[in-house]
């Protein structure tokens, strides 16, 4: 009998550490959504941080209710496009394609990616009672950003949640060749998991790199190596032992983040000659509580939050201040 696919046991910011495959992260699962059809995933590029004071929001919080200084993420957010509907059946070993159609007009730039299809339409017709699932295929358009120097879009997966599945599939056609934006996706207030790979920082040792304890002083060989690679038998190394190796570049999800601010021009929020080594926001920004991995110009991705607590209520929270000062270590 076949088994289903289920997730690996385990936090990969353990191990294993190596470098990521791709530099546009990717969700191996989405929420269910409670609303009607809607988009459950945005992606964007990030700007820089700076500090801000807002009403404190946390209801259990000693400062709630009282005004305090946050740090706070921006991530400017162009427009997206949608380029095709991807459709999923359910079989013994998981979610499997099950058909596709694609926009009859799609971008030049979009060949840089991949080989386009000549026409549009769909790969085959399709039972609605066999559908599992629908996503949309959606790719970044990078000439809108004039701080990131790219001609390539970003291609991925977002996944249309809520209501049936002939719902999802009349609501993502009625999206396709159009253009998207990031209030189609989400409002101030509201929680999202941010997924992006972090700085690379290259090859490091294992003393660095996992934290082992030193050798002592008199020992013959090195000092900031392990003792063993393990016993005899058996004949191989486990991958448990800490050995020297990459160091960043990993992919990391890092879950409920407030949504503090949804701007429409960064002319906002610009610092005096833009933010440190990003330059000025020109399209529709975000501004998140907190930090986020990756470095800055890295595309950042969102979706619904999948540990928040349903049934809370959401308000937009009040953002008194936003610091415009360049800094530093943004």
């Amino acid at each position: 009998m076949a088994y289903p696919h289920r997730p690996r046991k385990g936090s990969l910011g353990y191990s294993p550490r190596k470098r990521a495959k791709s530099e546009v992260p990717k969700f191996s699962s989405w929420p269910e959504s409670l609303d009607g059809p809607r988009i459950q995933g945005f992606a964007g590029y990030k700007a820089g941080m700076t500090h801000a004071f807002v009403v404190d929001y946390r209801p259990h919080s000693t400062t709630s209710g009282q005004e305090v200084q946050i740090p706070v993420t921006v991530i400017e957010t162009p427009p997206m496009k949608v380029v095709g509907v991807r459709y999923y059946r359910l079989d013994a070993y998981g979610l499997k394609t099950y058909g596709e159609v694609w926009a009859k007009k799609l971008d030049k730039e979009l060949k840089r990616r991949l080989p386009i299809p000549s026409k549009g339409g769909g790969t085959k017709k399709m039972d609605e009672a066999e559908v599992e699932d629908v996503r949309l295929l959606v790719h970044t358009i990078p000439k809108l950003v004039k701080s990131v120097p790219k001609k390539k879009p970003e291609l991925m997966e977002v996944r249309i949640g809520g209501g049936m599945i002939p719902e999802r599939m009349d609501f993502a056609k009625s999206l396709l060749g159009k253009e998207i934006t990031v209030n189609d996706f989400i409002q101030p207030g509201q929680m999202v998991d941010v997924a992006a790979v972090t700085k690379g920082k290259g090859f490091g040792g294992h003393t660095k790199r996992w934290g082992v304890k030193l050798q002592p002083r008199k020992n013959s060989k090195h000092r900031r190596m392990i003792g063993t690679l393990g016993p005899k038998s058996p004949g191989y190394v486990r991958p448990t032992v800490p050995q020297a190796g990459q160091i960043g570049y990993h992919q990391r999800t890092e879950y409920n983040k407030r949504i503090l601010k949804i701007g429409e021009s960064g002319e906002d929020i610009n610092p005096s000659g833009g933010f440190l080594h990003y330059g000025e926001i020109d399209n529709p920004y975000l501004i998140v509580h907190g930090s986020i991995p990756g470095p800055i110009k890295r595309l950042i991705r969102f979706r619904d939050a999948t540990r928040y607590e349903r049934g809370i209520a959401v308000e937009e929270p009040q953002l008194t201040y936003l610091s415009r000062e360049p800094k530093q270590g943004a």
